[in-house]
């Protein structure tokens, strides 16, 4: 049951409907990447989102900008319970600046009344700076 929230949820972002997002998540929902992530230097987000509405201003706003096309997310496998759940992915797109991105993810999930309550994601962070700037951060 937890795999199909997580699963749900990123159709839900893909979408970049606002109200499929939002739906998908509870008010006080928080996403934590790390500081410094490409995506988030690249849009001028942060890397810790409170707030439902935040986390979908990002998807539906921000991450379209970025992501331009052929998002697709790739699911490698997923462990979950009731109340917590992991999950491996690539992400690959076209991004806005024409480059190919591919980068592996996990994702830390927890959950609360079937909705997404907290994310914690961890990306290769360097590897994410190359395909979106070129460069690697000093």
């Amino acid at each position: 049951m937890s795999s199909l929230i997580i699963q749900n949820a990123f159709q839900a972002f893909a979408s970049y409907d606002p109200d499929r997002i939002s739906a998908v998540l509870t008010e006080d929902d928080e996403w934590l990447s790390p500081p410094g992530n490409a995506v988030a230097v690249a849009l001028g987000a942060t890397h810790h989102m409170v707030g439902r509405k935040a986390i979908v201003r990002f998807f539906a706003e921000g991450f379209p900008r970025l992501f331009v096309r052929d998002v697709a997310v790739t699911f490698h496998g997923f462990q979950a319970d009731s109340e917590r759940g992991v999950a491996e992915a690539s992400v690959t797109a076209t991004l806005a600046n024409g480059n190919h991105y591919n980068n592996d993810y996990c994702f830390v999930f927890a959950f609360r009344n079937e909705l997404i309550h907290r994310v914690r994601e961890y990306v290769d962070t360097s590897r994410g700076h190359r395909m979106i700037f070129g460069e690697i951060p000093q």
